[in-house]
């Protein structure tokens, strides 16, 4: 295929991929299964790796950025992104209605959107393409975060409007994905997110858009900032606008003829709200008109022609009744509160995460206690605070144990951490969500077993190990309980067709410490086998681009211990695969180029490139990018207003090229 061919193709393919995520990411209704997605994906990845040159920025494959950025440059708002005034209670919204009403002679109509409890942000687009994203600061000035808003799925990276257009929205973390995030967290013993506000704007204010990017963040946009091309007269055509741009725009919308039907609207989300799959502090109230918005003007804070009503934050009373301790898959003890049935936020709650003996001591918690709850984020039971003066002098203080309640080994407390832990290898019940693990969506994937045929079949000690699975016998399936010959039939073959699985599965399914779905892949496709990768030592390890000084240290750890050993050689004696079978890395002699073998790390601004394009470039000669320098470093490439990298290349007596340099040494 020549030049022309596959800039053709690449063309081709860019506009159907658009076309896919936006019929998934925006419309909520996809025309072809994720395979075929992630089909056409790889087919463009490829011919991209092939004609590096024809890379551009709206490439469905450049949503996720290079390496980290070594911090956020500020951006100035031409139309200030002002916060909104707050309405509590039906008086004040009426005031709301009357206060504008009388700023005009023209009749009022409203419209009632959702406030979703996200991160306020403005994206810009030139050409169609997007070329900036920002938070909203304080309203005048704030940060330019383009790299971690591309990764976010529902944003388009182009649209079909050539003129320059500001639009602005809200980015949040659906509730799915903040459950997953804390559960990820709560096992490596992190400190978890308390809601999902919180958690999408740390996620958005990550240096790393590899980071940001496994946060599975989505947003909706509702106004435009700038565009020469604003001709609609109401706000309610604008949300219809926008969509039709390609926008993601909240449905949850509606046009209001007086305060009776904003009270309605505001009742009927109030109650509704805990269905909803992501989070509202509120409904905001806007004037439909836009020229009665501009005049009635606005405050030195906010605009008279909008106002937010904010939910009051639900709080119950009930009582603790015991403390019950389970086991995670890395050993994390977590306790949790077992209450006194009671409806929160729409639902009934009987159980509540206490997190850790921390929580436990610095609340004062003791069974048999009056407490008040709430959904943290209107999602996770969360004892708020205990009513000290309802106590009887009844309550039992609570201690954690110092042995594991599934297996009585010692609990130890690592070094930085808040959890216990149980350290046993052996531990049946880490075993068990081990097992779960391994079978999960995103590590094998094998259908049919579930956390309940699991948990059976490690109850009936047919399995102990992972390696079982793949020796699981007809015959003893057949004798178990809702074990019919078609399921044990097609969970055998389920099992079998595991076997092929590429190995950055394998290596997630293990259940590597601190080893994600994401991180997997990356070792995957840097070693390709299993073999090279328990070589790796930690230096080798700590020089990929994405993989950090605790990923290093776990997976030398994990390949050091015996039981490991024994454990891949039984799963290759079971003809389980041990090798990448995804696109590998380019094949180039030692010296076949000057980056063969060599560290690179960039920093600063590139002109004629962008620092992915130069990445590409650079592993395309067998060059390897890096995002710190250190003593390992071979090169440092300094653009415009390179900083720190570019001072600490000068003490280390690294080489360092100009632009300009590496350009004639692309082209030597």
């Amino acid at each position: 295929m020549d030049k022309a061919q596959a800039q053709e193709k690449i063309k081709s393919l860019k506009e159907l991929l658009n076309r896919f995520a936006h019929e998934y990411y925006v419309l909520d209704k996809p025309s072809v299964p994720d395979s075929e997605y992630d089909q056409k994906l790889e087919a463009l990845r490829q011919l991209e790796e092939q004609f590096p040159e024809l890379i551009t920025s709206d490439s469905p494959t450049q949503r996720i950025g290079g390496e980290p950025l070594e911090g956020f440059q500020k951006v100035q708002h031409s139309i200030p992104m002002l916060s909104l005034g707050n309405a509590f209670n039906e008086q004040d919204l009426r005031d709301f209605a009357r206060r504008a009403s009388q700023g005009t002679d023209k009749p009022l109509s409203f419209v009632c959107e959702l406030k979703i409890d996200g991160l306020a942000i403005s994206l810009t687009y030139e050409d169609g393409k997007l070329v900036r994203g920002a938070t909203r600061g304080d309203g005048t000035t704030g940060e330019d975060i383009t790299s971690n808003l591309r990764t976010i799925k529902s944003i388009p990276l182009s649209i079909n409007e050539k003129r320059k257009i500001e639009v602005r929205g809200e980015a949040y973390m659906p509730h799915k994905s903040f459950l997953a995030l804390n559960q990820v967290r709560e096992e490596n013993g992190e400190e978890l997110f308390a809601n999902p506000r919180n958690a999408a704007a740390g996620s958005l204010r990550q240096l790393d858009p590899k980071l940001a990017a496994s946060r599975n963040l989505d947003a909706f946009l509702y106004g435009i900032g700038e565009w020469e091309a604003d001709v609609v007269s109401s706000h309610s055509e604008r949300l219809t606008q926008l969509k039709e741009l390609g926008f993601r725009t909240n449905p949850e919308w509606k046009k209001c003829d007086s305060v009776e039907e904003i009270l309605e609207f505001v009742e009927y989300w109030t109650s509704e709200r805990p269905n909803l799959p992501y989070e509202i502090d509120g409904i905001v109230i806007k004037v439909d008109d836009l020229e009665t918005q501009e005049d009635l003007g606005f405050t030195v804070k906010s605009p008279r022609w909008a106002i937010a009503y904010k939910f009051p934050a639900e709080e119950v009373v009930t009582t603790l009744k015991d403390i019950e301790l389970s086991v995670g898959r890395t050993g994390v003890i977590t306790p949790t509160a077992i209450l006194e049935p009671v409806k929160v936020a729409g639902t009934t709650v009987q159980r509540a995460s206490l997190h850790n003996e921390d929580l436990i001591r610095a609340k004062d918690i003791r069974i048999g206690d009056t407490v008040v709850i709430k959904k943290a984020g209107d999602i996770i039971p969360e004892v708020v605070r205990v009513i000290t003066e309802q106590r009887t002098g009844q309550e039992e203080a609570y201690y954690m144990p110092t042995e594991c309640p599934a297996c009585g080994s010692e609990l130890v407390r690592l070094e930085e951490e808040v959890a216990l832990r149980c350290i046993n290898p052996n531990c049946p019940a880490q075993l068990q969500e081990g097992l779960i693990h391994f079978v999960s969506r995103n590590a094998m994937n094998i259908d049919g077993l579930g956390e309940k045929v699991i948990n059976q079949l490690f109850n009936e000690g047919l399995i102990h190990t992972i390696a079982d699975i793949y020796r699981l016998d007809r015959e003893e399936l057949l004798k178990l309980e809702r074990m019919g010959e078609k399921s044990v039939d097609n969970l055998l073959r389920a099992i079998d067709t595991s076997k092929e699985n590429s190995l950055e599965r394998l290596l997630f399914g293990l259940g590597i410490r601190f080893i994600g779905a994401k991180a997997a892949k990356t070792l995957a496709t840097e070693f390709e086998t299993m073999d090279k990768l328990q070589q790796a030592t930690y230096d080798e390890l700590i020089a990929i681009d994405e993989i950090g000084d605790k990923m290093a240290d776990s997976v030398v750890r994990y390949f050091s211990e015996g039981k490991v050993t024994d454990l891949l050689k039984e799963l290759k004696e079971l003809q389980v695969n041990m090798e990448y079978k995804g696109p590998k890395r380019a094949e180039v002699s030692e010296d076949s180029s000057v980056f063969a073998g060599k560290t690179v790390v960039l920093t600063g601004k590139m002109e004629q490139m962008t620092r992915p394009e130069a990445k590409e470039r650079i592993e395309a000669l067998g060059g390897s990018v890096t995002g710190s320098v250190s003593k390992k470093t071979d090169i440092v490439i300094a653009g415009e207003d390179a900083g720190s990298k570019y001072d600490k290349a000068m003490k280390l007596g690294i080489t360092i090229w100009n632009e300009q340099q590496f350009i004639e040494m692309l082209e030597a």
